[in-house]
């Protein structure tokens, strides 16, 4: 092993808003450090840390466009008796829904955050 994973960095338009968006996502704290109003990190108490880097210009992902793939992508795990209100939260929150659970024949359901960066919610 050469090293561990420190965090997963997202690029995006407004590195507070995203940040805030995942916090209530998944939780954990947003810690700006004022110097630096290009960067925000979120700190887990499982030691996840999501980062968040402003990229000006920003061009979200276009999934599942080749032309503008999504990079990468987060499953959250949700309880699947919870997996509607689930969505509802994420909704609320300023995610959009890109591709539903196809009449239930899978477990996830595909999101983008507010930034563009794809998501899903998956059924455990």
């Amino acid at each position: 092993m050469i090293g561990t994973l420190g965090a997963v960095v997202l690029d995006c338009p407004d590195p507070r808003a995203l940040a805030a968006f995942y916090a209530e996502l998944v939780g954990g704290t947003v810690e700006v450090d004022e110097a630096e109003d290009d960067w925000v990190d979120l700190n887990r108490e499982d030691g996840q840390r999501l980062s968040f880097q402003l990229a000006v210009g920003h061009r979200p992902p276009a999934w599942p466009d080749p032309e503008r793939p999504q990079q990468f992508h987060l499953d959250i795990a949700v309880e699947r008796a919870k997996l509607d209100a689930a969505e509802k939260q994420v909704l609320a929150l300023g995610a959009t829904l890109l591709e539903g659970d196809l009449d239930g024949t899978r477990n996830w359901r595909v999101y983008a955050d507010p930034a563009g960066h794809p998501f899903c919610l998956c059924a455990c």
